[in-house]
């Protein structure tokens, strides 16, 4: 199993919007970049991810779980453009804030503060533990 982040501004898509989609999830649609894209050709089905609220909260706030690999996404006509589908794990039970992941030294090469711009990165497992203590969830 392996581990992402998704970024999604809440005005647009929200982790309540997740969760309202249930276990039929939601293609993660709508992302213009190669880097992001290509990640997701990377998904399997069962990798888990954090929900990141960008924008105005800047922080995890929930756990997906990958239910679809990567296929082409609706939203487009350009076949370059592919997505997966995702569904609302649980809610963490604490908000991290992204002050709070760069306050953490062992979070210091964590892609979100090398590349905070990109929609969809990957967690290496650390990452996802401690982030997982932080939030007080179980990994």
């Amino acid at each position: 199993m392996r581990y992402w982040l998704f970024k999604s501004e809440p005005a647009t898509w929200s982790w309540e919007d997740q969760q309202a989609k249930g276990e039929a999830g939601e293609e993660w649609d709508g992302v213009r970049n190669y880097q992001a894209r290509n990640f997701m050709r990377e998904m399997a089905v069962g990798d888990r991810g954090f929900f990141y609220h960008s924008q105005t909260e800047k922080a995890v706030v929930g756990i997906v779980e990958v239910i679809a690999e990567a296929h082409p996404d609706s939203t487009s006509d350009d076949p370059r453009w592919e997505c997966v589908d995702i569904r609302a794990v649980a809610p963490v039970a604490r908000a991290v804030t992204l002050d709070e992941i760069k306050a953490e030294p062992r979070l210091a090469e964590m892609a979100l503060l090398r590349q905070s711009r990109l929609s969809v990165q990957p967690v290496r497992e650390a990452e996802w533990r401690i982030v997982c203590e932080m939030a007080g969830v179980a990994p």
